[in-house]
Order: C-alpha cells, then structure tokens, then sequence
C-alpha cells in the first residue's frame, strides 16, 4: 500500500513562500511517497489498515499479491485508535477471517503479516508478551492504547498489516514498535480486534466512530495511590473526577471510586477499562461494577457521546468548498494555540 502526501514542514511558511533548498533558493513542494500494509476484511474490497499510514495523504494505491493495482478511497479513519478503512473497487477477494484477541494467551504464539521495508508478503512469528498494554505513542486526546504486545519481528511498512493466531484468523493489526533506531528491536504492538471489529463496523456505516464515554477522569492504582487514598486493592481505575452531565455523573459514579469491571469483565488497569468501553456506542447501557468505601457496587450506566448525549455523530462533508479538509492534529493545535477546527 502506497500513498503520496506533500513534503510537510512549517505549513504556514509551506503555504506562503514555498521551501528554500540548501543555497537559500525558493523550491516547490515535492511529492513524497510512504507504503504500509493492510488487510482485505470483505470480498467487495474493503480493507483495514492504520490511520498513520493513510493520514494526509493526497492518494492512496493498493496492490495486492497478485500484483494487482487499485485506486483506494478512505472511507473514514480514526487517530483515537490509529485504524484507518479504505474501500477498493474489486470483487471476488479473499478476506481473512476475524478471531477474538480476548481469547489470546501470554505466550500463546502469533505471526505478524506485512510488507517491511516494502519487501511483500513477509511472514514473522512470534509469542504474545503483554496484553492491554499502553505505551502512550497515540496523539489524540481520546486515545485508546490498549495494545497487543508480541515479539514477533517488526519493522517500517509492517503498520497495518495482520497479526494473526496460529488458525490464521485476524486477532489484531500490527502498529508500532519500541525502538531507539526505528527499526524492530524486540517489541512490537498491535490493535486488538476487539477494538478494530467496532472502528472498522463505525466507519463503514456512519464514516466516523461512535465513541462512547463515561466522562470521567482515571488513573492506574500504584502503592503510593492506594496509600494516599486508603484504597484496598491495586487492580483497576481510579476516578479522580466525574464530569458534569456525564453518563458517570447520571448513573452516579463518584470521585474515589475504583472501577473493576464492566459487564463482568475484569478492568485491572486504565487500558483495560478503556478497551472495555471503546466496545460500545453511546446509548449503549454497561454495568460497572466498582469499590465504594471498600464494598462492591454494581451500577449501570447509559453511555454518552462527548456531547453529552446518546446521538449519532455524523461525518462532516465539506467537499463542496472545494478543498481536501481532514481533522486537525494535537500537535498542531498545540503549535498553533487553538482548540478546534479543520485543516485543509
């Protein structure tokens, strides 16, 4: 998979004056060319693959195994989650068949399909190291990290390629690696496909995904934490504060709770909670269970979007202006001091 972006640099400066070469002479822009992977997931031709792979890119170009090139279209993408759906005008494809990452072991052995270095098809095998782990690498401020950790080899160009059990069905999508060089030194990370089932199902019917959330702010319970707070247990998430007109406000959640579970599945951690809920839309009820004054409670709770109710959020098409618009970035809203807006 290939895509062609604008070499991007100061974008103010880019858009006024152009780039200055190495004697000081204004340049145009330059076309740069990246490639990934990713994975056909329906045999009309929609495949999966990363929102960093895809992101700002001008065009994007899909050649499969057998060499075969297509235009593909991007069908919606998610920086929350780093998953990106494209949708190619083919028929008749092999798509892989979705596993369940829950039912994943530690230890359990995996292989990681993509196209490193941009040599095709290359298969590396590997056991899972970790589950729901967060390595704090997503810039959205509504990230969801809760990662499959493996040691199967990965490198530049593996982003969005399968991870996939030893029964070869899809149990997550290949993203970053841990490295001081770039390439693969022992660590890499994968979304699960109980995350990639719900982005990628959002995507392909409303073009954006229902994120429901419980609007509160958490933490990771440490020894000092527990102390501190005359907490009993270490497992779980720590509400440190409840927003207002959140569906935790509604149901009744409350500052100092400690959040263990939901639905009956055990949170131990921020990542697993918010796995958990990144499963499911606003509107959607869930039963948390939770420690209060050291004694179990069980609550259930109407999540809400981040608007504060249960509607469908819909993609904005702004394509009749007459210019490519795409979400601005963390980073440039930070560069550039602003809370919002598109950029173009």
């Amino acid at each position: 998979m290939t895509q062609t972006q604008t070499f991007s640099g100061d974008p103010f400066f880019d858009f006024f004056f152009g780039r200055p070469n190495n004697g000081g002479r204004l340049m145009p822009q330059q076309e740069q060319m990246a490639t990934g992977s990713g994975v056909i997931i329906s045999s009309d031709g929609y495949i999966v693959t990363n929102n960093h792979v895809v992101d700002n890119a001008n065009e994007v170009e899909v050649t499969l195994n057998d060499k075969r090139t297509f235009k593909a279209k991007v069908i919606g993408a998610d920086a929350s989650t780093d998953i990106a759906l494209l949708k190619i005008e083919a028929d008749s494809l092999q798509p892989i068949i979705f596993g369940n990452s829950d039912n994943l072991k530690i230890g359990e052995w995996v292989l990681a399909v993509g196209n490193p270095f941009n040599l095709t098809s290359t298969v590396t095998a590997g056991i899972v190291s970790a589950k729901a782990r967060n390595i704090n690498i997503l810039n959205s401020d509504m990230k969801i990290e809760s990662f499959i950790q493996t040691d199967a080899a990965v490198n530049p160009g593996n982003s969005g390629g399968a991870l996939v059990n030893t029964k070869g069905e899809l149990v997550g999508i290949n993203t970053a690696i841990a490295s001081q060089t770039g390439s693969y030194a022992g660590y890499s990370f994968a979304v699960p496909t109980s995350i990639v089932s719900k982005v990628v199902a959002d995507l392909k019917e409303f073009g954006v995904v229902q994120r429901a959330i419980l609007g509160v702010q958490i933490s990771d319970i440490d020894d000092k934490l527990a102390k501190e707070k005359k907490l009993t247990t270490l497992e779980g998430a720590y509400v440190g504060a409840v927003g207002e007109n959140s569906a935790a406000k509604t149901a009744g959640i409350e500052e100092g709770d400690v959040i263990v579970a939901i639905n009956n599945v055990s949170t131990k951690s921020v990542a697993q909670l918010q796995e958990q809920i990144g499963r499911y839309r606003p509107g959607d009820k869930v039963e948390v269970s939770l420690i209060r004054n050291n004694k179990t409670k069980k609550i259930v709770v109407e999540l809400k979007n981040r608007a504060g109710n249960t509607g469908v959020v819909k993609a904005v098409d702004l394509s009749h202006l007459g210019a490519k618009f795409s979400t601005v970035s963390d980073q440039f809203k930070y560069k550039f001091r602003i809370n919002n807006g598109p950029s173009n």
